[in-house]
């Protein structure tokens, strides 16, 4: 898949101290009901890992989420940051900004550049470089990033700036209105448009690798033809989910993996990946983010921006022809 959904369950410490009273209102509710009301810019998920890991307090004591409130207990977030978070610096990376206002801003992602720290990318990610950009991220749960792209994939991302903009872009995600739409080069010629409703896991033997699955999670994928050459085909791809590898899995799994992907690899009957040519040279998966849409957070307004073809994608489509 080219995106990812990020899931906000993790810790931080931005809002450490914050106390709030119990609305009458919110008397006979669950204590995590209650929470989802008072703190309408946190989302579910991130209030109830917090309550999950005893780090919001009622009347100074951590409750379980099913525990009644009856107004006028006061709640508190205790939360402290995770190591890693803690240690997380910023770097002048350079960065594409297509987008920016009070709210959010999009951003155009080269190829190669990791999105979030993680094992072995500790460093010089985009997350990095956002600290850089606009220092005051550093508190707000992954930098504001609501949304990935792997390595190899280029193109457009939306970071959210503030934390209640943050929420309403995840509900967003949520609730599947956010166009996102790639250009996607893959091996072989597609026959004619169509979708990949197929679920999403991880392999059974390889863990690092996704597969289509029946204990997977739900996602479909909606492809385009808009141009064919004599041994690919390239394809507008529409997201309706975000799940790990989506585009490179779905179109591995019907026959037509992604030009130059190193892991969801064609097969020689496929591709003829031992032939020389400028299929075989290309590098790394040829996917770009070009499309993305969503409501604005706090104008309500539908906005679009589009991104072109990075110039190794622009060389091998010419080389193509």
């Amino acid at each position: 898949m080219a995106v990812t959904d990020i899931k906000e369950t993790q810790n931080y410490s931005a809002v450490e101290g914050q106390e709030r009273k119990v609305p009458a209102d919110c008397a006979g509710m669950r204590f995590d009901q209650a929470l989802v009301r008072m703190f309408p810019e946190h989302s579910r998920s991130r209030l109830a890992a917090w309550v999950k890991q005893g780090q919001v307090m009622l009347n100074h004591a951590a409750v379980e989420a099913k525990r009644k409130v009856w107004g006028g207990e006061r709640v508190s977030l205790a939360l402290q940051a995770e190591a890693r978070d803690a240690a997380r610096q910023a770097e002048a990376i350079a960065l594409e900004i297509v987008h920016e206002d009070a709210a959010l801003l999009v951003l155009n992602k080269p190829a190669g550049l990791v999105v979030h720290p993680g094992s072995g990318n500790w460093q010089g990610t985009l997350l990095n470089g956002l600290l850089h950009h606009h220092p005051p991220l550093a508190a707000i749960p992954r930098a504001g990033i609501v949304h990935r792209l792997d390595k190899d994939t280029s193109g457009l991302l939306v970071v959210a700036k503030t934390l209640e903009a943050q929420t309403d872009l995840v509900r967003q995600l949520q609730a599947r209105t956010v166009v996102r739409q790639y250009l996607a080069l893959a091996h072989g010629v597609v026959a004619r448009d169509g979708s990949v409703d197929a679920p999403i896991g991880r392999h059974q033997t390889q863990r690092t690798r996704m597969a289509v699955t029946e204990r997977g999670r739900a996602a479909r994928t909606h492809y385009r033809v808009l141009e064919r050459y004599a041994n690919a085909t390239l394809l507008e791809c529409s997201l309706d989910t975000g799940r790990t590898h989506q585009i490179r899995v779905h179109l591995q799994s019907i026959g037509h993996p992604l030009v130059g992907d190193p892991v969801y690899r064609a097969g020689r009957r496929v591709c003829h990946n031992n032939a020389p040519g400028p299929l075989a040279s290309f590098k790394r998966q040829a996917l770009h983010a070009y499309r993305l849409g969503l409501v604005h957070p706090l104008s309500g307004a539908a906005m679009q921006w589009e991104a072109p073809l990075p110039a190794d994608l622009r060389a091998l489509l010419s080389r193509m022809e």
